[in-house]
């Protein structure tokens, strides 16, 4: 499956009219980014037009009850079957790619598979998994975490949004939890993704593939003050959460560069959020990454030891929460090794997040990166050109080959 140029350009198109059928659905007009959140109407949207991809090609789709959705090529009774896609939702204002490029990669390649009269001897399975980012619920690759287990129904059941409704309301149901039946259907899984960074930039390849996920967690700090009149209360007398608050981002910051590692505060919340009062409480969300987990460890323990002792100077109190910790994600070395010498791409770690992460603790995966000229991530300005999507798509169809149609 080495098509010439112009077989290539003839796919890109293809590619791009696929990409434009979603690409109006949650883009918000003032920012360019999309609200894509799980089980609203963009993501719904999209789970229709999913559903509508999979029946043009006599591909029946099964719902697992935790939200995620598996399209299926082949016997439907044959295990073994070859796991490929990726998600909808998006983060507030993201990009464009982070997810559904995974899916419409899939269908594509799909279709090269079959023009090309490849018919598996495995079942090829394509999935939309559901809140991936966490943005709605807060817990990021909540259906796949259900979907293996990882995550007990009765805590999803009960998350709930900045509206106060529960993950169980949101999928019309209680989550049904670790679906050990649908899980040992499968061989392996491969997720194709935009590139979240400059290196395929830096390297000139359209293609790579990963090696690794660093380890990485998410934690809710609570600071408590006084609530009081801005104008009023003296500084002296003040017990003002928010510059618990702030000191704690900026230590944060020092710390994560101290050690190599990452650490973002990107959501805060403030109450009761008037101009003219002192904050009674000051919520702030730590996104904390490393490449080992005793480095990421000691990044928290260094944050938190350094705002609770900024808190006992401020007259505040501080509650740590840990919501979300993912341990290190070393992807299948047989497996990602086959995958390189197959597509002669680099090899890659990464310090995001993916359902790839997950499943790979229960099956062998593996991920594709597509290049990103501009390196930027969870953003409007997120972008792959329609050639290098197209060289993914091909790409994905020869690992997809590869893993379907064993050798003798």
């Amino acid at each position: 499956m080495t098509p010439g140029r112009d077989a290539e350009g003839e796919l890109a198109g293809r590619f791009r009219a696929l990409w434009d059928e979603i690409a109006p659905i949650g883009r918000d007009p003032d920012s360019g980014g999309y609200l894509r959140y799980a089980f609203t109407a963009p993501e719904l949207a999209l789970r229709d037009w999913f559903r509508a991809q999979a029946a043009s090609r006599g591909m029946p789709v099964t719902a697992d009850g935790n939200g995620n959705l598996f399209a299926r090529w082949g016997d439907p009774e044959a295990g073994d079957a070859v796991l490929t896609g990726s998600h909808f939702d998006s983060v507030p204002h993201g990009g464009a790619y982070d997810g559904p490029l995974g899916i419409v990669s899939a269908f594509l390649a799909v279709d090269e598979l079959r023009a090309a009269g490849v018919t598996p001897a495995r079942p090829l399975v394509v999935a939309a998994f559901a809140e991936e980012e966490g943005a709605r619920f807060g817990v990021p690759c909540l259906g796949s975490r259900l979907f293996t287990g990882a995550l007990d129904a009765d805590r999803a059941a009960g998350l709930r949004d900045a509206d106060g409704v529960r993950f169980a309301e949101a999928l019309g149901d209680r989550p049904a939890g670790a679906r050990p039946d649908l899980l040992g259907g499968l061989s392996c899984f491969v997720e194709l993704h935009v590139e979240q960074g400059r290196a395929l930039v830096e390297g000139d390849a359209p293609v790579a593939v990963a090696s690794a996920i660093w380890p990485h967690g998410r934690w809710r700090l609570d600071f408590h003050g006084e609530g009081n009149h801005a104008g009023t209360t003296r500084m002296a007398d003040r017990r003002d959460p928010m510059l618990t608050y702030a000191f704690t981002v900026l230590a944060a910051n020092k710390e994560a560069r101290l050690r190599g590692a990452h650490a973002t505060v990107g959501r805060v919340r403030v109450a009761p959020n008037a101009t003219n009062a002192i904050p009674s409480r000051v919520t702030g969300w730590l996104d904390a990454r490393a490449a080992e987990p005793e480095t990421l460890a000691a990044l928290v323990e260094a944050v938190r030891a350094k705002a609770a002792d900024r808190a006992d100077r401020d007259g505040t109190r501080l509650t740590v929460t840990e919501e979300s910790v993912t341990p290190l994600v070393a992807f299948d070395d047989g497996l990602g090794g086959r995958l390189a010498r197959l597509l002669d791409a680099p090899v890659l770690p990464t310090g995001a997040g993916h359902d790839a992460g997950v499943l790979a603790g229960h099956l062998p995966t593996a991920m594709l990166f597509v290049r990103n000229p501009t390196g930027v991530s969870h953003s409007p300005a997120e972008a792959a050109t329609d050639a290098d999507c197209a060289a993914g798509v091909l790409a994905l169809a020869r690992v997809l080959k590869e893993l379907t149609c064993p050798r003798p």
